[in-house]
């Protein structure tokens, strides 16, 4: 395998660093992505903030991987000590919102891709470097999978996870509840307060057993994340609001969740979406023998990425550590950048699907 130089796409990931990308407002760090690839003699596409491009042997006969990881990035929180937009790096380490989730990843996936560009392969590689990740928005990967006319194979999707695989992740569904009571004057003794309602079902959802525990994923877990309810303090509230967020294993489909909870509380339920499904990929694929090979772990993932708009099997995997992600003073280290290369590259080299 020849040695792949990290440092121009060191130096890509800190000119995405140094433009603000929140979710839907990523046209700049899109700009900058298509520019290095055109710079690399790379034919590109764009769908709104989307850069996709294709291996210079594109074959519609051959089956097709994505590489697919995002540049838009959450809000700049507080408590940073470094300039979160500086791109600096100190002691090896690269700062700056987005570094670590998932600038990383998503500079190797680019040098991975540029490396077997020109290259022979018993398969096609689609890249897309994504937008609207953070806020699962409408015009993000998902917008780009439903325009292809041929299938995909299979989908690396890049995120921080120290190179191990992700080899399943929990669905989700974000649901809103509403306990309903009748209103009174809180000094007399009438009306039905919707907060205690809502109790009754919140300490339901907390000491609810969902037996069916996954190898890989644990249990699924439904835990009250929100709560508003009442106006003032001598009237009692009719209703009171409030949210579930629901991570769900594969032995439940997203409509037996809602079911259960359902029957289990008062409140009506609405859930926000039912597509956000479990996904993941068999343990005997070529991809996750290639990545046992390597030494890398499996590892099922509690928390949703793009993964979940893929139909085909998928793993999840790149640079860095996950618990870095959203924090102040977030990094990547160069020598993880150095690494994922490396190791997307011995993952793809030689794969037969």
């Amino acid at each position: 395998m020849d040695v792949v130089d990290s440092q121009p796409y060191v130096q890509l990931l800190q000119s995405l660093i140094r433009e603000l990308s929140l979710s839907g407002e990523e046209s700049k760090t899109a700009d900058l992505i298509d520019a290095f690839l055109k710079k690399q003699n790379v034919e590109t596409e764009r769908l709104h903030n989307n850069i996709i491009a294709r291996n210079k042997a594109f074959d519609e006969s051959l089956p097709t991987i994505v590489l697919n990881s995002h540049h838009d990035t959450v809000k700049i929180g507080n408590n940073w000590t470094k300039d979160p937009l500086g791109a600096e790096i100190e002691d090896g380490k690269l700062y700056g919102r987005g570094s670590n989730d998932a600038g990383g990843a998503l500079v190797c996936l680019i040098a991975t891709f540029i490396y077997f560009y020109n290259k022979d392969l018993p398969y096609n590689l689609l890249l897309i470097a994504s937008g609207e990740e953070e806020n699962f928005g409408s015009n993000g990967v998902s917008s780009v999978l439903s325009t292809l006319d041929h299938e995909i194979a299979l989908g690396i999707i890049g995120e921080p996870t120290e190179m191990h695989l992700g080899i399943s992740e929990k669905g989700l569904i974000v649901i809103d509840g509403e306990a309903k009571g009748e209103g009174g004057h809180a000094a007399r003794d009438i009306g039905v307060n919707a907060l205690y309602e809502a109790m009754k079902d919140i300490n339901w959802i907390k000491n609810y057993n969902w037996g069916k525990v996954s190898d890989v994923l644990g249990a699924t877990k439904t835990t009250v994340t929100q709560i508003n309810g009442g106006t003032q303090h001598n009237v009692i509230p009719d209703s009171c609001k409030y949210v579930i967020d629901c991570r769900v294993n594969e032995n439940y489909t997203l409509q037996e969740v809602l079911d259960v909870l359902n029957e289990g509380t008062s409140a009506t339920l609405t859930p926000r979406s039912l597509k956000w499904h479990p996904s993941g990929i068999n343990r005997d694929h070529a991809i996750v023998q290639k990545g046992k090979a390597l030494r890398r772990n499996c590892f099922g993932s509690p928390t949703l990425s793009d993964q979940v708009h893929f139909t085909c099997p998928t793993i999840k995997i790149g640079p860095g550590r996950s618990e870095r992600s959203h924090t102040a003073d977030e990094f990547i280290k160069v020598s993880e950048i150095e690494e994922g290369i490396k190791i997307y590259i011995s993952l793809l080299d030689g794969l037969s699907l």
